[in-house]
């Protein structure tokens, strides 16, 4: 990215960075007052609804309790009971004595009405008939809520299923309409028919219209609904008393964002960091890719290759990051990372195959460390593993001074390990330098595997390890053609995609399990 483009980056995001905080306060201010407003008009419907449960459960207890009764229907003992129910609970006004909705007697007076009883508009799950009626024994006009059973009625004032003064600041009434008629049965507001038509229309709990909310509770069962109903304009007030709050908290908070957010910016933008991070974060992966015998078929063991998982899933190639670690001089915490994951991965499963062993690639840097024979020893110790399951690899460029490589390659050499000579053929022109070198294993490079056909250079290099008694690895095999030449050359080991890609932990020990007896290698077909 070029530094104009980077520029302009940081500065839109610098100016998000300002916004966003600011905004996002003005956006809690108005939701804090939001939800404490709703919740101020969801508790004042909460006890509404209870208040209405309570009323309709008095009323069930009442009938129950009245059904009970054995005596003669309109008996003085009868009349003293229907009596005492309406006097010992509050919100019955009224308890009759009915047969088929004709009134024989009742609390009230102790002589049948001339008028039956309403039909039951609707009957609740558990039983009950319930109805609104304007019939009474007082000859007031007013409609009030029945509830019956087979043989009793009381008689509710509807009032009373309403009558919840609100504990909160904003001012708040409360409506009770009949799902039948539509009709306002009691209203402690300005509740009109045509509100209630904007209403009905509409499945939703709560409705914003002409600047009031209004929260609707329906209750088949007494084909009724409660509707509550408060001004929007204390919302507008707590809104501007939650934003002298938030707002100030929201400039700070920007500053503080800018400030951490150009540092994190640079760090992003930095190389170093960026491989850093991932090591830190262990997100460098280890995969394992198969390298068999070519004589028996047997496979022996695995190369190490590191991957590195990025957010989106994909992996990024060690043709990118190894070269990003070795720029920001972070190969040897990258190197000591993929050794203890080796060790993590497939120290138990090298115990129980002492015949197998793992190739770990190192970087030339990695020569001069002083703590890479110490930790391996360590790890060797600690899962019990002999030196010769952990082989080394390294590129022709680790040997371009034998003064500082020779002794430590000697030194890993005396420990047990063996040394692979990694990519041969791909880095210095001149040859001459093999017979000097104290190794065990030439890998050949893919590039000349895969011109085999051409038959001019990769004959001499094996020639070459012959001469000195080196084993060979050919890397990159991908056709039985490649792996018939090679095995008739006299090359011992293979690896490439003919066999296996490079595998995570778990899928390489269940195919190496699956390959591990000699001539049963399966190819990949993939």
């Amino acid at each position: 990215m070029t530094n104009r483009r980077l520029g302009s980056v940081v500065t839109v995001v610098l100016v998000l960075t300002v916004l966003v905080p600011i905004g996002l306060s003005v956006w809690l201010a108005h939701l804090q007052a939001h939800e404490t407003f709703m919740r101020e008009l969801d508790a004042y419907a909460d006890r509404v609804v209870l208040r209405t449960q309570k009323v309709l459960q008095q009323a069930k207890v009442t009938l129950n309790e009245m059904d009970q009764f054995t005596g003669t229907p309109c008996s003085p003992e009868h009349l003293q009971a229907m009596c005492r129910a309406a006097f010992s609970n509050h919100y019955i006004q009224e308890v009759l004595y009915v047969d088929r909705l004709h009134p024989l007697c009742s609390s009230l007076e102790n002589t049948s009405r001339e008028v039956a009883l309403p039909p039951a508009q609707r009957v609740t799950p558990d039983g009950y008939y319930a109805w609104l009626t304007t019939q009474n024994d007082v000859g007031i006009k007013r409609i009030m809520t029945a509830l019956g059973s087979e043989r009793h009625v009381v008689m509710i004032d509807p009032l009373s299923f309403i009558d919840v003064l609100p504990f909160g600041s904003s001012p708040i009434s409360v409506s009770l309409i009949s799902l039948k008629t539509d009709r306002i049965v009691a209203s402690s507001g300005n509740f009109t028919p045509a509100i209630w038509q904007q209403l009905r229309q509409t499945k939703e709990n709560q409705l914003t219209f002409n600047g009031e909310l209004y929260d609707i509770r329906r209750f088949p069962e007494l084909g009724i609904a409660v509707v509550t109903q408060s001004s929007l304009a204390p919302l507008e007030k707590g809104w501007h008393r939650q934003l002298l709050i938030w707002l100030p908290i929201g400039v700070l908070l920007s500053l503080l964002i800018a400030f951490f957010l150009l540092r994190v910016l640079r760090r992003l933008q930095s190389p170093h960091y960026r491989i850093l991070d991932a090591i830190n974060a262990r997100d460098i992966e280890v995969y394992y890719q198969p390298i068999i015998a070519l004589g028996s078929g047997k496979v022996v063991g695995a190369e190490a290759l590191a991957r590195w998982r990025q957010a989106d899933g994909r992996f990024l190639t060690p043709d990118i990051f190894i070269p990003l670690a070795e720029q920001s001089g972070l190969m040897p915490q990258l190197t000591q990372l993929i050794i203890e994951t080796v060790f993590e991965d497939l120290g138990l499963w090298l115990q129980h195959h002492p015949d197998q062993h793992v190739s770990i690639n190192l970087d030339p840097g990695d020569l001069l460390s002083k703590t890479l024979p110490d930790l391996l020893s360590a790890l060797l110790a600690r899962w019990r593993l002999s030196a010769s399951q952990i082989a080394l690899e390294i590129t022709e460029r680790g040997f371009a001074d034998p003064k500082v490589s020779s002794p430590a390659i000697a030194e890993l050499r005396r420990a047990g390990h063996a040394i692979y000579i990694d990519d041969f053929g791909t880095g210095y022109s001149s040859l001459s330098y093999l017979q000097h070198l104290e190794v065990d294993i030439l890998k050949i490079d893919k590039s000349f595997v895969d011109a085999l056909e051409y038959k001019n250079v990769t004959p001499h290099i094996i020639e070459m390890a012959k001469a000195l008694g080196l084993a060979m690895v050919a890397e990159g095999v991908e056709t039985k053609g490649q792996l018939e030449w090679l095995r008739n050359h006299g090359v011992q080991f293979a690896q490439g995609w003919f066999y296996s890609k490079a595998l995570p932990k778990d899928a390489f020990m269940a195919w190496a399990e699956a390959n591990l007896r000699p001539d049963k290698v399966t190819p990949d077909a993939s």
